[in-house]
């Protein structure tokens, strides 16, 4: 498995060794020894989630401000814009945000550790997108920050309003969200 980090260095685009021939292809998704040894320390997945958006669906920008998520995403049907934005105050690229194609093509994934928000926009008509993460859903802690906060600025690859849950319209913007402290992520 190939790893980059990008331009906010614990975020990593993780490429696996694809083999394939006339009858199709095989590659090893995940590897926990080579994961905790690209990403430097043991995390453990303790959740599967798995979701399928039509074209234009934007998810996100989601976060739990106590229990944070670290999440390992793919997608194995379509294509979407995969967004990580970081909420560690003392972190030097707080409020930065990096964004990545992934999809059933480039079968790319994203590592995206715990302090950080999460989004995706769907690009191909439909996507089935894939996120193991190292804590569980707590609903009581979810927050979320709007799609287009001004601060961020971050560049979704659409050229219309995305389609919204009700409850994504109304995220907060960057300025107005929690973050987290040092112990909380």
């Amino acid at each position: 498995m190939n790893a980059t980090q990008l331009a906010i260095p614990d975020v990593y685009l993780l490429q696996p060794k694809v083999f394939g021939d006339t009858r199709g292809f095989f590659y090893e998704s995940f590897n926990q020894r080579q994961f905790d040894q690209i990403i430097g320390r043991h995390v453990a997945f303790v959740q599967n989630n798995h979701s399928r958006s039509m074209k234009n669906v934007l998810r996100g920008l989601h976060y739990q401000i106590k229990q944070p998520q670290g999440k390992l995403v793919r997608v194995v049907a379509g294509e979407v814009y995969d967004v990580a934005v970081d909420l560690r105050h003392a972190s030097p690229t707080f409020g930065q945000w990096v964004g990545e194609i992934l999809s059933a093509e480039n079968k790319k994934q994203l590592w995206i550790p715990e302090g950080f928000a999460h989004g995706f926009v769907v690009l191909s008509d439909y996507a089935e997108f894939l996120y193991q993460t190292t804590d569980y859903w707590a609903p009581e802690h979810e927050r979320c920050i709007i799609w287009n906060d001004s601060t961020l600025a971050i560049d979704w690859p659409i050229d219309r309003e995305p389609a919204l849950s009700a409850k994504d319209a109304q995220g907060k913007s960057f300025k107005m969200a929690e973050v987290y402290t040092d112990s909380q992520a």
